[in-house]
């Protein structure tokens, strides 16, 4: 150290000074770092051993809860199997076994035992075997291999359970069928004795089937007396397939008990005495002269008769349905021949009835044609005849001679019956359907005859009409005193003109053909109608032109444009004799000088026409 008169020097001071304080907090940091260190190992390791308790106490949780679970279902299991060996199943077999039953029965009732017997040792025991696991697994924390052998133990449980309830179910149906057979047995039992009673007193409503139904009820009988003998010695399921035997037997007796005297009934009276009406009948038909075009008639009766006595040999067999199926036949077929008869009959007097009326209107359709052939023969000299009325009124004679002639030929044999009523019955319905459309012709041709003098008559008076209309127009015209006519206005008035003319020509012909001049009536009412038209067109264009042309004037002087469409228009109006060009001229220059006036112009003069 440096001493300067006695003091430190004081460089050498602050140096010193310095270095010491420096060394200080030198010696501060260490002592920070170092306990920082320390603290943050002591944080880890408690980090790490709160982690291992808060897995643990899951892991804890988890065990607790599964082992709970399968301890809850291990319970369960015991309250199933407890339950289900509570069953009465023993007492149930024991009442079965007293029954003393033989047969099918006992060997059902054998199954039956043994199935049980199997489930209360072999069964039991696996189900005691695989709980015993489950416990033991549940209690060395083995809880998912736990959780497999309940499931394996509930379907164990469920296969006993059913088992048991189908066990239970058949020996209930042993138990009960007994009693069942007894009580279907008598009602049964009711329905044969009714039947048997009923064919003691009723016998003769069933006629030839009498002997085999008596036979069949024997034969159920026998079946009956072999259900008691198998049901009482304690073999009921073998006895109800004989009951069901014998029930079958019975209703199938007693339908057909309920439909053979209907049956019988028909053949044995209905029919027969509606072949002895038809038989009688036809005999009587035949002394009267009736002939029938059915040839084989009397076959058909013998056929149906045949057809009754097959029908009651297969009712003596009791072969019900095919009885019912040809007696349906035998009823159709006998309703034919009353129909064949009916027919007969019924156009015997339909025939006595018309002979006369067809006859008469045979010779009116004849005297009718004639007297229209001569119309058409006097009409045709006057008049073409364009639908070819002669040849139709010809063919009606054809079709009228036609009938005459068959009518002729039916009467003689009318009169020697050679010949069915029906026959000359559809000939005479023919012949008025003929007749009468040959009428209905015939008095649309004479209408048409008489419809075209009355053509004639009217096209006259249309001739005379349009005469008049043609002078009318033209003395109209020429009092509007107009300079002249346009070029296509004379044209067609020259064309109105010919065709009435040709018209009038048409009428005045020896022979006139009406369907021409009927269109010529018709083209000359339209000529006619556009002539009236184009003459007022023509004559209110050129009355207009000089009201404008006189309303213009006022602007004649004022306006050059008014002054040349005024010159325009006359020499349009008086030279080319072209009114309505001359009224649009003067009318366009009008309506730019005075909006409205051409409109207030013609208006006026169609409200006032006569006047002006």
């Amino acid at each position: 150290m440096l001493f300067y008169k006695g003091t430190v020097c004081p460089f050498i001071l602050n140096e010193l000074i310095n270095q010491s304080a420096d060394q200080q907090i030198l010696d501060e940091t260490c002592i920070f770092e170092n306990w920082r260190n320390h603290k943050m190992g002591t944080n880890i390791i408690f980090g790490i051993v709160i982690a291992i308790i808060i897995i643990a106490a899951v892991l804890y949780a988890i065990g607790f809860f599964m082992r709970k679970k399968n301890q809850e279902k291990l319970n369960d299991l015991e309250k199933r199997k407890e339950n289900l060996f509570d069953l009465p199943v023993i007492e149930e077999v024991d009442e079965v076994k007293r029954m003393h039953l033989v047969g099918q029965s006992q060997n059902t009732f054998r199954e039956w035992n043994q199935q049980w017997t199997d489930i209360s040792t072999k069964s039991f025991a696996e189900l005691e075997s695989q709980i015993f696991e489950v416990e033991e697994l549940n209690e060395r924390i083995r809880f998912f291999k736990a959780k497999g052998a309940i499931v394996q133990a509930e379907a164990t449980m469920d296969e006993m359970e059913r088992q048991v309830e189908e066990i239970r179910a058949g020996l209930k149906e042993l138990r009960e069928s007994e009693e069942r057979n007894s009580l279907e047995v008598q009602k049964a039992l009711d329905v044969y004795e009714d039947l048997k009673k009923k064919l003691r007193d009723q016998g003769e409503e069933f006629g030839p089937a009498y002997n085999e139904l008596q036979k069949q009820i024997k034969n159920i009988e026998i079946e009956f007396t072999q259900f008691v003998t198998l049901n009482t010695s304690g073999d009921p399921v073998e006895a109800r397939e004989v009951l069901d035997q014998a029930e079958k037997h019975t209703y199938e007796v007693e339908d057909l008990m309920k439909r053979i005297p209907a049956a019988y009934e028909e053949l044995n009276r209905t029919f027969p005495d509606q072949l002895k009406e038809i038989q009688d009948g036809y005999k009587k038909l035949l002394e009267q002269k009736y002939v029938f075009p059915e040839a084989n008639f009397q076959e058909e009766i013998n056929r149906v008769k045949k057809r009754v006595e097959n029908s009651m040999n297969d009712l003596a067999k009791t072969e019900v349905a095919s009885v019912e199926v040809a007696s349906r036949d035998t009823a159709s077929d006998i309703d034919a021949l009353y129909t064949v008869m009916e027919r007969e009959i019924n156009a015997k007097k339909y025939v006595m009835k018309n002979r006369q009326i067809i006859e008469d209107y045979i010779d009116h359709a004849t005297k009718n044609n004639r007297q229209l052939l001569i119309e058409l023969d006097h009409t045709a000299q006057s008049y073409t005849l364009n639908h070819n009325e002669l040849g139709r009124v010809r063919g009606f004679q054809t079709e009228v001679d036609e009938l005459a002639r068959r009518n002729n030929e039916y009467l003689p044999q009318l009169e020697k019956h050679e010949i069915p009523y029906s026959e000359v019955q559809s000939f005479y319905k023919d012949a008025y359907k003929i007749l009468d459309d040959v009428e209905s012709q015939q008095v649309e041709i004479d209408d048409s005859l008489a419809e075209l003098r009355r053509g004639e008559k009217v096209a006259q008076e249309k001739v005379e009409s349009f005469e008049f209309r043609l002078r009318n127009l033209k003395r109209f015209v020429e009092k509007q005193r107009l300079p002249g006519l346009p070029g296509e206005y004379l044209e067609f008035f020259f064309v109105a003109t010919d065709r009435v003319e040709e018209l009038g020509k048409e009428l005045n012909k020896i022979r006139i053909n009406m369907q021409e001049i009927n269109k010529l009536v018709s083209v000359c009412e339209e000529d006619l109608d556009l002539l009236d038209e184009q003459t007022k067109d023509l004559v209110d264009a050129a009355a207009l032109t000089e009201q404008m042309m006189q309303y213009a004037n006022r602007y004649r002087h004022s306006h050059p444009d008014i002054k040349a469409a005024i010159d325009k228009s006359l020499y349009l109006f008086s030279k080319e004799y072209r009114y309505q060009d001359a009224l649009d001229e003067i009318g366009t220059a009008l309506e730019r000088v005075e909006p409205g006036a051409f409109k207030r112009i013609e208006n006026f003069y169609f409200n006032n026409r006569d006047l002006v």
